[in-house]
Parts: C-alpha cells; structure tokens; sequence
C-alpha cells in the first residue's frame, strides 16, 4: 500500500508541475502579445511624427 500511496502524491505533483508550466507558457504569450502591441504603437508614433516633419518641411 505504501508504493501506492506515493503514486498517488506523484500523480499530484506531476498535475501540479503540468498546471504550472501551462500557466507559465500562458503567461509568457501574454508578454509577448503585449510587447509586440507597444512595439506597434511605438511604430505608428514614429510613423505619425515622421508624416508630420515632412509636411512641414513642405509647408516651408
């Protein structure tokens, strides 16, 4: 009974590693999805302002 019982708190532990490594890999796409999210926006913001010192150039 005794091997048994120790495969059951295996079998707990390895449930428990299992969530946690699901958890963390959900985790870890969510930074990379926010980052690439900034990284757009600082994009965009460097684009506008490019468009806007090139049509003041023009402008002058």
């Amino acid at each position: 009974m005794g091997y048994f019982d120790r495969g059951v708190i295996g079998d707990k532990w390895s449930s428990r590693i299992l969530w946690l490594s699901a958890l963390g890999s959900a985790v870890g796409l969510y930074m990379v999805m926010v980052e690439r999210q900034l990284q757009n926006r600082e994009k965009k913001m460097m684009e506008a302002l490019r468009a806007a010192e090139s049509g003041t150039q023009d402008g002058e």
